[in-house]
């Protein structure tokens, strides 16, 4: 399972690194034209990340094309352990890239899982008020 649990983590992630990374994400993915991209931090939140980069392409070749890219500029910051589930030409490609996660989608499949809803500040609001 690429973007499975991990258990508890013994250290926390470096935040410097983590934004980096970050950077090197979001900046691969403006490149490449994606669409609405959307960085969330997770830390506390969830034990399999501690950010989840979002965004939109609108074809196959597109999506493949930001897959690949971004497994590249990974690697060139020194993530050598990059998984990606989904590049064969899917509605969604998951990018495990250990403490950030990138999910790529088609405008379709981002409005049917709407993640951001799920891990943005909208549903902690929602969560407290209940």
């Amino acid at each position: 399972m690429a973007a499975g649990p991990r258990g508890k983590r013994e250290e926390p992630a470096d935040q410097g690194l983590l934004q980096k990374l970050q950077a090197v994400i979001v900046e691969s993915l403006e490149a490449d034209k994606a669409e609405a991209v959307v960085a969330l931090d997770l830390a506390g939140r969830a034990s399999f990340a501690d950010r989840m980069v979002i965004a939109t392409g609108l074809a196959d070749r597109q999506i493949s094309a930001m897959a690949t890219h971004l497994e590249e500029k990974l690697h060139q910051a020194g993530i050598k352990r990059v998984r990606i589930e989904g590049a064969g030409g899917s509605d969604w490609v998951l990018i495990d890239a250990g403490d950030i996660v990138i999910h790529l989608f088609k405008p379709e499949a981002r409005s049917l899982y709407a993640l951001e809803k799920m891990w943005g500040a909208e549903f902690d609001e929602a969560v407290q008020s209940m």
